[in-house]
């Protein structure tokens, strides 16, 4: 995953003339406060520049504006909070003029009942609405915290700051990300078809290498070169290699992966979509998967099959969550549970996605075809139980659009006699999840990460980038 410079979160603290100027003051403290106590960093306009040190006139609006787009490298998104009933112009034009396009926070402050004079009322309530009123007028789209008020101490709004961090990694990062497409997709997979325009509208783009570039530059690179000799050392450290493997496909797997490695990095690749079958089998001599794995598990998301929307579906949850994302098939019902079935690959997981131990050997379906000795390095193991998120994209070409879904259930511990890497999973009305992805044309494959990062992937894409999101409840 590319460093992001963008870490720091943009502060509008909001003020009304007719209203208590404390309250704004103390607001700006808070708030402050918090973002470094939660360890973000904060862009504000200084203290002197307003009578409060809040924005509230048009004119302090304009001067917010100035002082973020001078620090727009660093601004991740921005946090509007609301001490009082604050003036809506200030607060619009100050994320307006900035022309930062990026993700905005809209908090407003509790009145406590026994604190409604003049002095104390706070009216927050109100003033979010007029400020959320202009945002719709100006095309601004905002996220919500999760109660229409509440206390910057409490935990809810903590939990909102966690969730708008990952809303702001995804709708930043997936609208900048460079993705790989390293070979042609298999010509069976008419399923992995997409529309590279559409992914470059909502500023996705796609660069493309031939597979014969890669296996070429992996073919000059020498077998007792150092460099190969330090990736075998990051193989065997990375899964246990069956005994039956000779040393030369392990080589060989080394060279590959180091070839694929070089060229991302040289052209700035956030995440790949891999030929990785036949082509590499059987004019290379190995399978792609242990390397996809490996740079998977660098939060590099790698998807088989060219599968660029997968991949970049892979790399949103990524990015949400700062964990290893897999492409998985949905693949086998599991019994009559009909809530239950069986996600699979050949593998190439990510070990962390897997949470233990991996086993590195040979595709066992293509194996039987292609010869063993042209299939080395599969990653198989059945994925540890724990809750899950998963999410898939696809170009809807004849509506000129993108369309996607995403949901929450739970990888289990039961058992399924399979080969490959294997994920038991059990989602809340999974049929109805199968009809609509079915019915709506989505493809086999779907990106799945540990724990729960739904909600900012879809809050991201449908608010940021204007993505028709279905999320499955």
């Amino acid at each position: 995953m590319t460093e992001n410079k963008k870490k720091a979160f943009g502060v509008i603290v909001g003020t009304r003339g007719c209203f208590n100027g404390e309250l704004a003051r103390e607001g700006r403290r808070e708030i402050l406060d918090l973002l470094e106590k939660e360890g973000y960093q904060a862009v504000i306009l200084p203290e002197d520049a307003t009578p409060t040190g809040a924005v509230e006139t048009t004119e302090d609006g304009l001067k917010c504006a100035k002082f973020f787009a001078a620090h727009a490298d660093s601004i991740a998104g921005i946090i509007v909070t609301l001490p009082n009933f604050s003036n809506e112009l200030g607060v619009v034009n100050a994320v307006h003029m900035a022309k930062l396009d990026v993700p905005v926070l809209v908090q407003a402050f509790d009145d406590e009942i026994n604190k409604v004079s003049v002095r104390e009322r706070r009216d927050s309530f109100c003033g979010k609405i007029s400020v959320c009123n202009n945002f719709n007028q100006y095309g601004i789209p905002y996220t919500e915290t999760t109660n229409h008020t509440c206390s910057l101490s409490s935990d809810e709004f903590k939990s909102d700051l966690q969730h708008f961090a990952k809303v702001c990694r995804v709708a930043n990062g997936l609208s900048e990300a460079r993705i790989g497409a390293v070979g042609a997709r298999p010509g069976d997979f008419q399923t992995m078809r997409y529309s590279e325009k559409l992914l470059q509208d909502s500023g996705i783009t796609v660069v493309t290498v031939d597979l014969s570039e890669i296996l070429g530059a992996a073919e000059k690179i020498g077998d007792k070169d150092a460099t190969v000799t330090r990736k075998i050392e990051e193989i065997n450290a990375y899964g246990r290699i069956i005994d039956s493997v000779p040393m030369e496909r392990v080589i060989r797997q080394a060279k590959f992966g180091l070839s694929l490695e070089a060229w991302m990095q040289q052209n700035r690749i956030d995440a790949a979509g891999v030929q990785c079958w036949t082509s590499i089998q059987e004019n290379y001599g190995c399978a792609s998967c242990l390397s996809m794995s490996m740079l998977s598990n660098q939060l590099i998301p790698c998807a088989c099959e060219v599968d660029v929307c997968g991949v970049i579906s892979m790399y949103a949850l990524t990015l949400a969550s700062e964990k290893p994302s897999a492409i998985l098939d949905w693949n086998n019902n599991y019994g009559d549970d009909r809530d239950m079935c069986v996600n699979t690959h050949c593998s190439n997981f990510p070990k962390d996605f897997i949470g233990k131990e991996v086993e590195i050997s040979n595709l066992d379906v293509l194996g039987t075809v292609l010869g063993p000795e042209n299939c080395f390095g599969a990653i198989k193991g059945k994925v540890q139980a724990g809750p899950m998120s998963f999410f898939r994209i696809s170009t809807d070409d004849y509506n000129g659009g993108i369309k996607a879904y995403a949901g929450q259930g739970n990888f289990t511990d039961d058992p399924f006699d399979m080969n490959g890497g294997i994920a038991v999973c059990k989602v809340p009305d999974l049929r109805e999840l199968m009809r609509f992805i079915c019915k709506n044309g989505f493809e086999h494959h779907v990106a799945m990460v540990r724990g729960n990062a739904a909600d900012a992937v879809s809050d991201a894409c449908e608010e940021y980038l204007g993505w028709d999101i279905h999320r499955h409840s």
